[in-house]
Parts: C-alpha cells; structure tokens; sequence
C-alpha cells in the first residue's frame, strides 16, 4: 500500500462519516478501553530492509519518558517502547533498527547510544520472519454466526 496523506479518508467515505468523525470515534473507544491502538504493520523485506535488530537498552525510569522518544526518532527505527525489568533482564526499552545488512542496523544503534549515552544494551537479531496477518473484526463468517446464535 503507498503512503498517503490521509489514511483515515478512505474509512471514513465507506462508513458514510468525515474523517474528522472516525478519529472522534477511534478516540473515543481508546477512553473507553474499547481500542489500544490503531498501528501499520510495515513488512520490512518487501520495503527492501533485509536485516533488523532488536535493540534493547538499559535505560534508567526516571530517564525512559525523556530517553524513549529521542530513540523513537530514529531513522530506521520502526517501534520502540518500554518493557518490564527482570532481576536477569535489565532492559527497559526496546527499539526494532531496520537496515539492509546487519551492519546498517548496528550503526543505527550505535548512532542511538552515542546521541542519548545509554551504552547498556544488547541486540537481538532475527533469524525467522513471521507470517503477517491483519486482524479482521465484524467479517461475514462473524455476522453469520452472531445471527445463528443471537437473532
């Protein structure tokens, strides 16, 4: 799918609403609980990366609301957020480096802890990619059941 200006239009057209109206919506089934998040799923060899690394950082709490968001910022970072700590897993914040060889990646973590000085860290690398599914909501199969059982 190409990169557009406004993702939310095509939605919002096909439920008869504006644009503003779904992010409303969107907004307020988050209060609600009803709804985490809304996320792209980026297939990282189709767009011509070809390595990633998880890049995990020790990065002390009172740090990590400041810290976090200058690691987000990243070129070639595609997610980055906080994770517990265990006594045998330091690691607080995990940042996911995007590259076309293992090398690209590394210097992307490497560029990472020269600019925000957190140098504890380690990098996972991934051998398998996984297969990648949208997660559908209110489908036919789903309406069909929902009127054999609830109708």
């Amino acid at each position: 799918m190409p990169i557009v200006a406004e993702p939310y239009a095509p939605a919002a057209e096909r439920l008869g609403i504006s644009q503003d109206e779904l992010l409303a919506h969107l907004e307020q089934m988050k209060e609600r609980g009803g709804l985490r998040r809304v996320a792209a799923i980026l297939f990282h060899r189709r767009a011509g990366f070809s390595a990633n690394g998880m890049g995990v950082w020790r990065v002390p709490e009172d740090q990590i609301l400041e810290i976090g968001p200058r690691m987000a910022a990243f070129r070639g970072i595609s997610h980055c957020y906080q994770r517990p700590t265990y006594e045998d897993w330091p690691y607080s914040v995990f940042t996911m480096a995007h590259g076309r060889s293992k090398e690209e990646c590394d210097a992307i973590l490497d560029a990472i802890a020269a600019e925000t000085g957190i140098e504890e860290r380690a990098t996972l690398y991934s051998s398998t990619e996984f297969k990648k599914i949208r997660l559908l909501y209110f489908t036919d199969d789903f309406k069909r059941e929902w009127e054999r059982r609830d109708a």
